[in-house]
């Protein structure tokens, strides 16, 4: 019962976070197009005339931190078998990140510190996650396979995205980050599921 409850949050978490940044993205003032590939994931969640539903993409930075450290808690460490307490810190450090992007806005260049902190506490940290959690299973078979190719993609994006900061694409980088984690949520839901 506990894994069916944890893979549906997981699933609901993921599609949460999708939907959310797609109806705020299409009420973004630029085309829908434009708006994922030139402009932040972060640029939706500003207080401002440009995102009139800032609120739904916090909500949704909140949900998916939220989502992660319970299922993961509730169910999913049951599964480790090696690594517990860096898997146990690096997803406090991950959901607390997002949390924090979800809380404190950027563009405020007196809080934008704090935002800038939890977002690489969540991508860099997030995908680090997912490379040990890849290593700390029972057996490496699919399930692990793909984790460790998300958390490579992911990490991989980060660090491409840290040296190209000003970059105008710098948008699809992030989210190649950042979706990584999502995928990833949704993939153990449905693992969770079948338990």
């Amino acid at each position: 019962m506990k894994s069916k409850v944890a893979g549906f949050v997981f699933v609901i978490g993921s599609l949460y976070y999708i939907a959310s940044e797609a109806v705020s993205a299409t009420f973004f003032n630029d085309f829908i197009g434009d708006t994922y590939v030139l402009h932040a994931i972060s640029e939706l969640g500003i207080p401002h005339s440009n995102s009139p539903l800032f609120w739904l993409m916090n909500s949704a930075f909140i949900f998916i931190g939220l989502t992660l450290m319970f299922g993961y808690f509730y169910r999913f460490k049951d599964f480790i078998v090696k690594n517990n307490s860096i898997i146990h810190v690096l997803t406090l450090i991950t959901g607390l990140g997002v949390v924090i992007v979800g809380l404190i806005h950027g563009g405020n260049p007196l809080t934008s510190g704090y935002h800038t902190m939890g977002a690489v506490m969540a991508i860099l940290g997030g995908n680090i996650l997912l490379v040990v959690i890849s290593k700390s299973l029972d057996e490496f078979g699919k399930y692990q396979m793909f984790t460790l190719i998300l958390g490579a993609i992911g990490l991989t994006a980060f660090w491409v995205m840290f040296f190209n900061v000003e970059s105008m694409y710098m948008p699809v980088l992030e989210r190649l980050s950042v979706y990584t984690l999502i995928v990833w949520s949704f993939v153990t839901g449905l693992f969770l599921l079948k338990y």
